[in-house]
């Protein structure tokens, strides 16, 4: 009998929800559920009864789940006792990000991460190309994922937030070329591109009233470099697709605004990856927290100040 699968029955017990479990425990739903599918098969009843809705104890769940929780306890206990020097945030952090995470964000985040935890070490390895683990030495890199790559991937992974993306200019720029208000506008500017792997995205991809558009957009330059296209398009020099995440405070500066508002970008999700669970430490589970609450005070601010809804920034965060 897997612990793992006691404290799975326990906090689906606890709120009545298996996605609700999941996400607590930061574990997937279907590995909540096996768990629970695992433990009573092994036990020989069922501990819930489900229905469409909702979930709840069995009789013999009711009659199990205290002595499966004084188990726990003192299985915690135990733990706790061997690995109160391992659960420290010390030691060596090896991570991988974009390079405009690694240059705003993120450098800011650990600052203070590292300045509270003193024996934190960390190696950062900050670049828009894609990572390889074991060839170049990481423990945990940042990226921006789907769940079905997340799946396919065959690795671990946090999911910290959804990414919006905005399409947007400066005001100096507007103002000498007109804002464009229709996709064929947009063909008639210049676009900021980003490139990667010699592929320039001057495809973009837009949702109009539930349905997909692709506009191809015109272009003097592209680059490799996400913040370059962002200072590109503070200076003035054409419009940009870029994260809500990345220009938050230009945005919310006045130096960048809104263009083609009734032009949404489909969500991407930003996902913290790690190749092994064994790599999943206090500090990575610190980072994680830290960057959904800096996070979070963005997604409000851009929200109160009315330059993004609710609707377009959803914060559901199934894992």
């Amino acid at each position: 009998m897997k612990t793992e699968d006691l404290s799975v029955f326990v906090k689906v017990a606890e709120v009545g929800s298996i996605t609700t479990a999941a996400i607590k425990l930061d574990i997937s739903s279907s590995a909540a559920s096996m768990a629970v599918k695992r433990l009573e098969e092994q036990i020989g009843v069922a501990l819930f009864v489900r229905s469409t809705r909702k979930i709840r104890l069995s009789p013999e769940g009711e009659q199990y789940l205290p002595m499966a929780k004084q188990a726990l306890d003192t299985l915690q206990q135990g733990l706790a006792l061997v690995t109160e020097q391992k659960q420290s945030i010390h030691g060596e952090l090896r991570m991988a990000m974009s390079s405009e995470m690694g240059r705003n964000l993120m450098r800011e985040l650990l600052n203070k991460v590292q300045r509270e935890n003193p024996e934190l070490s960390l190696r950062l390895h900050v670049s828009d190309s894609r990572v390889d683990f074991y060839r170049d030495g990481v423990d945990v890199a940042l990226r921006a994922m789907t769940k079905e790559a997340v799946k396919e991937s065959q690795m671990y992974g946090f999911k910290v937030c959804n990414i919006p993306h905005v399409i947007c200019a400066s005001p100096n720029y507007l103002e000498r070329n007109g804002e464009p208000t229709t996709l064929t506008d947009l063909a008639q500017h210049n676009a900021l591109l980003y490139k990667l792997y010699d592929q320039t995205h001057n495809t973009w991809e837009l949702i109009n009233e539930g349905e997909r558009v692709k506009v191809k957009v015109n272009s003097n330059r592209a680059v490799n470099d996400g913040d370059i296209v962002r200072r590109w398009c503070v200076d003035g020099e054409g419009i940009a697709k870029k994260s809500c995440i990345d220009v938050a405070g230009d945005l919310l500066s006045g130096k960048l605004q809104r263009i083609l508002t009734g032009y949404h970008v489909p969500l991407t999700e930003m996902w913290l990856m790690l190749p092994s669970r064994h790599l999943i430490t206090p500090a990575v589970r610190l980072i994680r927290d830290e960057l959904k609450q800096v996070i979070e005070n963005k997604r409000q601010r851009l929200i109160n100040t009315y330059i993004l809804t609710e609707r377009e920034w959803p914060v559901s965060n199934e894992i």
